[in-house]
C-alpha cells in the first residue's frame, strides 16, 4: 500500500515585485503553516519521504512542516518539476517516487493538487485551499501504478480556527 499526503503551499505575499516562483509566504500562511504541521501529527504516518516544489512559497511551507515534524530539512527533496499547476506533470513525478517509500508527501501548488485529488481520490473536492492537507491511501504496492486511492483525511486551516 501507498500512502501520498498532499499539502498545497500556504498563503503567498502579492507585495513584492517579483517572479511568481519567487512569492513568498505571506504573514496568514505563516502562521497556517505552524498551525496546521502542529494540527496534522496524528494523520501522518510514523516515516515519510518529503518533495517539494521549488517555488519559495512551497518550499518555506515545507521547511515550516519539517521542522515541526522534527524532520531535518536536509531531508527534503526539492524537484523543479513540482512547480507545476498541471494535475498530470505532478501525477507523472509522483509516479516515479521509489517503491523502497511506503509514504510521500508533497508540497506543490493548484490546481495541480486539486485536480490530482478529484483523479484519483474517492471524494470531490472543489478547492484544496492554501495549506490544506489531503491524504490518499492506495491499494497498490507501486507508485507506478497507482490509480483510484481512498482519501483518509482532508483539513484545511480553517478548520482549527
Amino acid at each position: 500500500m501507498k500512502r501520498l499526503v498532499l499539502i498545497r503551499h500556504a498563503k503567498s505575499s502579492w507585495d513584492l515585485p517579483v517572479l511568481d516562483k519567487e512569492r513568498p509566504l505571506a504573514h496568514r500562511g505563516i502562521k497556517d503553516a505552524y498551525l496546521m504541521s502542529e494540527k496534522i501529527l496524528t494523520y501522518l504516518p510514523n516515516s515519510y519521504l518529503f518533495w517539494s516544489s521549488t517555488a519559495k512559497r512551497a518550499s518555506e511551507t515545507a521547511k515550516i512542516f519539517a521542522q515541526n515534524l522534527k524532520c531535518p530539512e536536509e531531508l527534503i527533496v526539492f524537484k523543479d518539476a513540482l512547480y507545476t499547476f498541471d494535475e498530470k506533470q505532478l501525477e507523472s513525478e509522483i509516479k516515479k517516487c521509489d517503491d523502497r517509500f511506503d509514504n510521500l508527501i508533497v508540497f506543490g501548488h493548484n490546481p495541480a493538487i486539486t485536480d490530482f485529488v478529484n483523479e484519483y481520490g474517492n471524494i470531490y473536492l472543489d478547492n484544496v485551499t492554501t495549506c490544506g492537507f489531503v491524504s490518499i491511501l492506495f491499494e497498490q504496492n507501486q507508485w507506478g501504478s497507482i490509480s483510484k486511492g481512498t482519501v483518509q483525511k482532508v483539513v484545511f486551516p480553517k478548520d482549527f480556527k
